[in-house]
């Protein structure tokens, strides 16, 4: 029996779920995802539509679906069905329930979550099987989107991070000879708003399953609403829709705006794109250029797909004035182009650690502290390639301020020198440091400390941009991605 045929063998099986071959599984969808590679470049288009319907009908591409569903931070969150697939028995019965011949998704449970701004997002919620076939359909559609996708398009891509795109502003704008003006881009209501016929008519997929799940509609208080445009957020596939729906910006900016020879002078427009998600930045040499050309053709590009740019956050902005993207603040200081953390992203993270502390007046130090930890940590790891110094070490000490009222709220009676001999201590070179006791030993005999993460000791170190045509799933990308993401678990991603 060939590749192509055990593939596609009935999903009628006697294995268990923990018996399955997850590692034979991986390999041979990579395979195929390999070849869906090759044939995209090659413009192949009816290869890329019968692989991708092989690997959708494969019993290991719908077996690591589930097993992405089933194991993921949402697995325990129900649909409109109220269903979460969580027992072994239940998990192997579902890899042959995701079948394309009678499938209806079933509508989307609509929830919302608090926005910085104060505002809600709505997300949709599908059902477990709507997730596995989304997952299944995404292994197929990926590999396409990863190989057409623009090479500066950063936000949920495989091995790209918002630290990539960022140096990419940097490249742009950084040296005496790049661009002076940034348009900042911000698409209204990008996922609500993408043009359900456009994605029909351009998205490389089984547009059958396509669209039944964009006119699945939502189930809000009990009452089922119809959508007529967009992909909700929320559903496994939408982010990799709305990427698709973006991409082709990039070449026709390079196309419309290229450098060229005029009047015995290079002109060179220093027009770039860098993309996040639904956020973006253009760069141009003058304001005029960007408000007078550049936005009346991205304005162009949009509306062909439904979407507008939002008037009040779109903007043309000097670089010696700064602009906020990604959460940091990129500004040109004379010769020098600084990243920085935003006020904005500064003060987000306070206020949620401040809560933290609020909301837990009565409870242990050490309990505190394991809270705090992991927030504090994973804000610090996201700005420690840029120049945080001097926003770390303000953070440190707001931090000491509100611990300080929270240890003499508990201790009132009590003294200062009581306060901060009970809560702080001297470990090693750093005096007051936010710690306890935890009552164990190490082998010198010294205490070990459960203590509070020290922002202003992370040391600063610039990231290492990924490569824009790098593939995961290319096969000749393969070892460049892996040693990538050793570098990037160990924290050596970084000169």
């Amino acid at each position: 029996m060939n590749e192509e045929q055990s593939l596609c063998a009935p999903s009628g099986t006697t294995s268990e779920w923990d018996q399955l071959n997850w590692h034979q599984f991986d390999r041979q969808v990579r395979r195929l995802q390999a070849r869906i590679v090759k044939a995209t470049r090659e413009g192949r288009w009816g290869r890329v539509k019968s692989l991708q319907w092989l690997l959708t009908h494969s019993f290991s591409g719908k077996a690591l679906a589930v097993k992405r569903v089933t194991e993921n931070r949402g697995k325990n969150t129900p649909g409109v069905d109220g269903a979460t697939w969580s027992k072994p028995g239940i998990k192997h019965e579902s890899i042959g329930s995701l079948r394309r011949r009678g499938y209806q998704p079933q509508p989307l449970r609509r929830v919302y979550i608090p926005k910085a701004n104060g505002k809600q997002r709505p997300l949709g919620i599908p059902t477990m099987k709507d997730r596995a076939m989304q997952a299944l359909h995404l292994l197929a559609l990926d590999p396409v989107a990863e190989t057409l996708a623009d090479e500066h398009s950063y936000g949920f891509r495989k091995g790209r991070s918002t630290a990539d795109a960022v140096q990419q502003c940097h490249y742009v704008l950084a040296k005496d000879d790049r661009a002076r003006w940034v348009l900042e881009g911000d698409i209204k209501g990008c996922f609500d708003w993408i043009s359900h016929q456009w994605m029909s008519a351009h998205i490389p997929t089984d547009t059958a399953v396509l669209e039944k799940w964009l006119r699945a509609g939502f189930v809000e208080e009990g009452t089922w609403f119809a959508t007529e445009a967009g992909t909700p957020q929320g559903g496994i596939i939408s982010p990799t829709l709305a990427n698709m729906t973006l991409d082709g910006l990039q070449q026709l900016l390079a196309e419309r705006f290229p450098v060229k020879m005029t009047a015995g002078k290079i002109r060179n427009p220093k027009v770039n794109l860098v993309r996040y998600a639904d956020d973006f930045i253009i760069t141009g040499d003058s304001k005029e250029l960007l408000e007078n050309e550049v936005r009346p053709l991205v304005e162009t590009f949009l509306a062909e797909r439904g979407l507008t740019l939002s008037p009040e956050k779109t903007k043309v902005t000097h670089i010696s004035e700064g602009f906020d993207f990604l959460g940091q603040n990129l500004r040109r200081y004379g010769k020098v182009v600084l990243i920085m953390p935003s006020k904005k992203n500064t003060h987000v993270f306070l206020e949620k650690v401040r809560t933290i502390v609020r909301n837990n007046r009565a409870i242990s130090q050490y309990n505190l502290i394991r809270l705090l930890n992991p927030v504090i940590r994973g804000w610090v790891n996201c700005l420690r390639t840029v120049a945080a110094s001097v926003a770390f070490r303000n953070v440190d000490r707001i931090l000491w301020e509100t611990l300080w009222r929270w240890a003499k709220r508990r201790h009132s009676n009590q003294s200062r020198h009581w306060i901060a001999k009970k809560y702080w201590q001297t470990i090693g070179r750093r005096t007051w440091a936010f710690a306890v006791d935890t009552g164990e030993r190490n082998s010198d005999g010294t205490p070990q400390w459960c203590r509070l993460f020290h922002a202003a000791g992370t040391k600063i170190r610039r990231h290492i941009k990924i490569y824009g045509s790098a593939n995961p799933y290319d096969p000749n990308w393969r070892g460049y991605l892996e040693k990538r993401a050793l570098l990037m678990r160990t924290g050596a991603l970084a000169t």
